[in-house]
């Protein structure tokens, strides 16, 4: 039995290379085969799901960075009058700093006794301001509202375009209307800081914010 078994494989064999040689047949392919298939509609899910994984993370990264929320121990006055406005590498802010319908994040100097009081300086033609807007506290076509959200205190650092965005929530403030809330849950606006321009032609806080900093307050 052993060896009719043998020579019956021995002949498909040998048939076999008979036909491959006369062009007729070729050995099963992994890719045309069942088993391969599966195999690779199984190895396509573990790459849909690294990818799947990959591109959370990728989102995920950066708005841990946005959605950072603001630790205040101090409780005095951010700004006060004189104190000038300057930028991340801690210069003064000139009259030139923005053309209209630009933002930037600045800072009091020096800074108080917190880490960071970031403030969101931005600048349109005097004409587009109305609203809520102190437009006493205004110069130059600058405005410059506190940048964390009156929310959760998280920093309000996305646009859409002229609107500025909480990315934690999605609270929507309208910088030309006293920086009020257009969406979101915030309960009130951002608190608008009083600024001029000194006589050297840098921008300077003539007082604090008129409202509390971050969540909280009415």
């Amino acid at each position: 039995m052993t060896g009719g078994r043998e020579e019956c494989e021995c002949e498909r064999e040998c048939e076999f290379e008979e036909r491959r040689g006369h062009g007729l047949e070729t050995r099963p392919s992994i890719y045309a085969d069942r088993r391969g298939a599966m195999e690779r509609r199984d190895f396509a899910k573990v790459l849909a799901t690294v990818g799947g994984l990959t591109a959370v993370g990728s989102l995920a990264a950066p708005l841990a960075g946005l959605s950072r929320v603001f630790e205040r121990s101090y409780t005095g006055p951010i700004y006060s009058d004189g104190v000038y406005l300057v930028d991340a590498e801690e210069k003064r802010v000139p009259e030139t700093a923005l053309r209209p319908g630009e933002k930037t994040t600045v800072f009091p100097e020096p800074r108080p006794g917190i880490e960071q009081a970031p403030t969101l300086l931005v600048r349109y033609p005097e004409s587009r301001y109305g609203g809520a807007t102190k437009l006493e506290f205004t110069v130059s076509g600058y405005a410059a509202y506190s940048k964390v959200c009156t929310h959760a205190g998280c920093m309000v650092s996305n646009e859409q375009g002229e609107i500025l965005v909480c990315p934690c929530h999605f609270g929507k403030f309208d910088p030309t209307a006293g920086a009020t809330v257009v969406g979101g849950p915030p309960p009130r606006a951002l608190p608008q800081l009083p600024i001029t321009l000194s006589s050297d032609g840098y921008l300077m806080a003539t007082g604090d914010f008129e409202g509390p900093v971050g969540p909280g307050g009415e």
